[in-house]
């Protein structure tokens, strides 16, 4: 607590605090546009940053990190672009709500558990992070692959028709996976020649194709009386959750945010795995999973506190091992390194003030985003008053630049405009699109953590079941795939 008080002197300087709000609105700023992304942004200001202090550069970065969380639900809420690729699955519900006449509910809803997750993830940070860390060392190739294996049986529970269907597009999502080069040997696959599949299909074109490119399609192809959305309240109150609502988002928020919390300590896992794991729970436990897909505030509320939380379990490897969760956090050691400080368990000893600066800037971080969001909920949901022969194409220019914002490559929006087709293709004729992005997502890292296995042992496939922790997820998939064939075996026979 002395140490944590400590960075609380640190982070409440004036200069410091600066750095906390410019990284907060920043990533607010580049959560709303899409394309764009966390990535994009750290890497360019990163030279900006070399001659300030170390604890102000690396406060503004964090807060540009844990901000685009909170920005990309706007656009996914009210246009169904994903404005960040965590943001895929409020897609699938925040903007149902939108066309209910509850858009500024599911703000509001996604701001506060957003703030909740993100705060119990700091918290997490601050009390857990060696014992935690030490846990994350634990986890090896075979321990990888039996937990993709858990989270790709998931596809019974997402998939709001029939499982068959659910399968086919879980293989549809394996396999966008594989385009690319081989992880291991590098030899490309399924490129058919083409150079820009050299490195796979990207996420960003394959979400906003499938999601915001589909969507305008599908704006385009309906009758006007069929786009009609149900107006925004007119008062402050009616932007807020109703009793109900918030009732049934509690559950939801503090699920998300532990299993959040949980998937971004792990290498590769991160805020989008968080996401997905935790909207297939909800859909699971929920009471009436029909109503997933069609504006469930359980969809939205777990995902949302997911990404959050697990965008705060990712600075744990990071600040107590010195190991990158992901290709932001990577960027972060980068700018660590370059100011001549070596995360790991040294900085706690050596530079303390440095780590629990970070640490309670995003305790004051969480608090600006919170401020920050809730009041812009009302501006935000006018965007809906805008006619649909104005804002259609808007989220077409919009969907377009942040594609080609997002890597610079023409091919990119080429990618986003076919997948824009087949995403129109597939929702016409009820395919469940949130599962190719799941199965897109995990099926690589599975591959690799399969392959790097066998390497390991030689070929001998029990090395899955060697250890406590890869035998539990495999019997953990193992009970999934039963529970989610039971219920349909058990309604055939009767």
């Amino acid at each position: 607590m002395e140490a944590l008080l400590g960075g609380f002197a640190t982070t409440l300087t004036l200069d410091n605090l600066f750095y906390c709000f410019v990284g907060a609105f920043l990533g607010t700023v580049v959560g709303i546009l899409p394309g764009l992304g966390p990535l994009t942004t750290i890497a360019i200001l990163l030279p900006i940053t070399f001659k300030m202090d170390v604890t102000s550069a690396i406060i503004m970065l964090s807060g540009i990190y844990y901000g685009v969380a909170y920005g990309g639900t706007v656009t996914s809420v009210l246009m169904r672009i994903p404005g960040e690729a965590s943001s895929v699955v409020t897609c699938l519900d925040g903007y149902e709500m939108a066309r209910k006449g509850r858009a500024g509910a599911a703000l509001g809803i996604a701001g506060l558990g957003s703030f909740f997750a993100g705060t119990v993830g700091v918290i997490g940070i601050s009390f857990l992070s060696p014992p935690l860390a030490e846990l994350v060392i634990k986890f090896g190739p075979a321990e990888y692959a039996m937990l993709m294996l858990a989270g790709l049986t998931m596809v019974t529970y997402m998939s709001s028709g029939s499982l068959p269907r659910a399968l086919l597009m879980a293989a549809f999502g394996l396999l966008l996976g594989t385009i690319g080069s081989d992880p291991l040997n590098m030899t490309p696959r399924l490129t058919f020649g083409i150079l820009a599949l050299g490195d796979g299909v990207n996420l960003v074109p394959l979400a906003i194709g499938l999601f915001g490119l589909s969507e305008v399609l599908f704006m385009a192809r309906q009758k006007p009386d069929d786009m009609k959305v149900l107006p925004p309240p007119s008062h402050l109150l009616g932007f807020m959750p109703s009793r109900e609502e918030a009732r049934r988002s509690v559950g939801p928020v503090v699920r998300g945010t532990f299993m959040g919390f949980l998937v971004g300590l792990l290498p590769g896992g991160g805020a989008v795995l968080a996401s997905f794991l935790s909207y297939g729970m909800e859909r699971k436990l929920s009471k009436h999973p029909e109503e997933f897909g069609k504006g469930a505030v359980e969809g939205l509320a777990g995902p949302e506190s997911a990404n959050n939380a697990g965008t705060a379990g990712a600075f744990v490897p990071l600040l107590c091992m010195g190991i990158p969760a992901n290709a932001v956090t990577a960027l972060l050691l980068g700018a660590f390194i370059i100011h001549g400080v070596t995360p790991g368990p040294t900085i706690l000893e050596r530079q303390p003030e440095i780590f629990w600066g970070v640490v309670a800037s995003m305790y004051i971080g969480n608090v600006m985003l919170l401020i920050l969001n809730l009041p812009l909920i009302g501006l935000f949901v006018r965007i809906l008053d805008i006619p649909r022969a104005y804002l259609t194409p808007m989220i077409l220019a919009v969907c377009l630049i942040g594609v080609y914002s997002s890597n610079g490559n023409p091919a990119d929006v080429v990618i986003s405009v076919i997948f824009g087709f087949v995403g129109y293709f597939l929702r016409r004729h009820g395919f469940d699109l949130g599962i190719v992005i799941l199965a897109y997502v995990l099926g690589p890292i599975f591959e690799r953590s399969v392959r790097q296995a066998l390497a390991i042992s030689d070929g001998d496939p029990t090395i899955f079941l060697h250890s406590t922790i890869s035998t539990g997820f495999a019997i953990v998939a193992v009970l999934l795939l039963l529970a989610g064939l039971w219920p349909k075996k058990k309604k055939a026979a009767g």
